[in-house]
């Protein structure tokens, strides 16, 4: 296993550390506490809790041991410990542990968290130890050299019946993200800014890499007998074009439906984002 450059490591930790020391504890609490009309919203309006729960992952998740790779903020890994599921969360960043023990401290969820903080692959876990490995927004952060350890390591501590299921950007059309890189949002600029554009990505920690379905499926099957990637947020992405308006959850919950009745050629080439979904790991 190859282990992530400590220079990768620091300036993701750095730059998360910073991310995640404004999280509210109380915010997390008042999900936890209201869990079932927080899913019902989010599993319909927002892209990566929709991709994330989509084709009933969550019936999926009591008394089940899961794994969250890149556990950011511990949303995911405390809304999951609330739904009866033994989670192991990791996360380089040292800030996402003092989440979890203040989840842990305050017993918001059904069972505690166990939170394992560094480099993943440098963790010695057992064979079949897990039903379920989840990530979101976490693979796209690796190089493709990284990628293939951590499905190798994923593929050894996977339950022969168990599932991976990763919810990542999709660039499927240059066209498009290069459009959406014209786009400003909050912490970055637009493309157009060539200067400042150029400073933040020089700040940015994520790679330089290949994003498409594509990559996603030829990557997984070489450590997996089964690979599926459902694409989503081709329609649904226009609601950055009015994030202040009032009408923009109820677009972007009505934007699902419409997609729907796409060909699935359609959804995956103008895709937002995409769950990626492992099974059967090959010996």
């Amino acid at each position: 296993m190859n282990p992530i450059p400590p220079n990768i490591t620091q300036k993701n930790q750095d730059h998360y550390n910073k991310r995640y020391a404004t999280v509210s504890i109380a915010g997390i609490e008042k999900k936890l506490k209201n869990l079932e009309a927080f899913l019902a919203d989010a599993t319909t309006t927002d892209t990566s809790w929709v991709a994330m729960f989509r084709n009933g992952f969550k019936d999926q998740l009591h008394g089940k041991k899961v794994l969250e790779l890149g556990c950011g903020d511990c949303t995911l890994s405390a809304v999951m410990a609330g739904l009866g599921a033994v989670v192991t969360a990791n996360d380089i960043a040292e800030k996402s542990g003092e989440i979890i023990a203040k989840i842990n401290t305050e017993k918001l969820t059904k069972t505690p968290i166990t939170f394992i903080q560094g480099d993943f692959l440098n963790r010695q876990l057992p064979a079949n130890s897990f039903d379920l490995v989840v990530g979101k927004a976490f693979v796209h952060h690796l190089t493709h050299e990284q990628e293939a350890a951590f499905y190798q390591k994923i593929a050894h501590i996977l339950k022969p019946g168990g599932e991976v299921r990763f919810v990542e950007p999709a660039v499927n059309s240059k066209v498009l993200d290069a459009l959406r890189w014209m786009v400003p949002v909050p912490g970055r600029p637009s493309s157009l800014q060539t200067d400042k554009f150029k400073t933040w990505k020089e700040k940015d920690p994520h790679p330089d890499r290949d994003n498409s379905s594509a990559h996603y499926q030829k990557m997984g099957l070489r450590y997996f007998q089964e690979v599926k990637v459902i694409p989503i947020g081709f329609i649904e992405r226009f609601n950055r074009l009015f994030p202040k308006s009032k009408t923009n959850r109820a677009f972007r919950k009505k934007a699902y439906q419409w997609e729907a009745k796409f060909p699935s050629w359609v959804q995956r080439s103008f895709a937002r984002a995409q769950t990626v979904i492992f099974r059967k790991p090959k010996e």
